[in-house]
């Protein structure tokens, strides 16, 4: 009976073979990384010295960017800070008073007593934050005092993401514009306080005087548009109460 002989491959020799192969590739990795960090060292020390000019650059700049912010802004805006609560005091006081308010407003933008007023904060610190804000009551205080261009030359040079305040200050640039009937611009700004913030106060009040603008305009679909948004949107705001008349208002108007 014949015997079926199994044959056995020669596996030592090919293991071999491929251990020299994978010490020749990683030897010629090696290698490679060598040749890089030798030219890379050859280039670093080629370099050098505008390498360490660099790094001190920035380290400079990064170190008076900390001296700039610690021993200058920081001061600074304290300071504003607190030259902002002298004429704030008579701007205060103006919103209760019963008479005198002219007066009150005034003391408030041109100071009193060596003190500064919002005008004066405006332009000495006009890169802070309470230097920004003197120009929101400087162009509120114009527009009590019918002061519509300065109002508005103020309050265009206040901007604010705060959730009333930039709103607040783009729809009195309305108002001013509305006073001196200049409707279009009104109606511009009006559009631009209803969108700056949305919330429940301010957008449906400033989508209201756009509406009731566009009316004044002519430019009835456009009112119908407005109007509708308090229906939609803020139905159980002050403005939403009645707004379903003015909507027919602006439809009946439109035929």
């Amino acid at each position: 009976m014949a015997t079926y002989k199994k044959k056995y491959k020669p596996e030592g020799k090919k293991e071999e073979q491929t251990a020299q192969e994978m010490e020749s590739t990683t030897a010629e990795v090696f290698n490679t990384l060598d040749e890089t960090a030798s030219k890379s060292e050859k280039w670093i020390e080629k370099n050098s010295k505008v390498l360490f000019g660099s790094l001190v650059a920035i380290v400079l700049v990064f170190i008076g960017y900390l001296a700039y912010n610690n021993f200058v802004v920081e001061p600074n805006e304290l300071e504003a800070s607190n030259e902002l609560a002298f004429p704030r005091k008579y701007f205060d006081e103006a919103a209760t008073a019963g008479s005198g308010i002219d007066s009150l407003l005034t003391l408030g933008l041109e100071g009193a007593d060596g003190r500064y007023g919002f005008l004066d904060i405006a332009d000495s610190y006009s890169g802070t934050d309470a230097g920004n804000l003197a120009n929101y009551y400087a162009g509120v205080s114009y527009l009590q005092m019918k002061n519509y261009k300065k109002a508005i030359e103020y309050l265009e040079k206040f901007n604010s993401d705060d959730e009333m305040l930039g709103p607040v200050s783009l729809g009195a640039i309305g108002d001013a514009f509305s006073d001196i009937d200049q409707q279009e611009d009104a109606l511009e700004y009006y559009e631009k306080a209803a969108n700056k913030k949305t919330n429940e106060f301010t957008t449906p009040l400033f989508l209201y005087k756009a509406g009731q603008t566009a009316m004044s305009l002519e430019k009835y679909g456009k009112a119908e548009e407005l109007f509708s948004k308090i229906k939609e949107n803020y139905p159980t705001s002050d403005q939403g109460k009645d707004v379903e008349k003015f909507i027919n208002a602006a439809k009946y108007a439109k035929k």
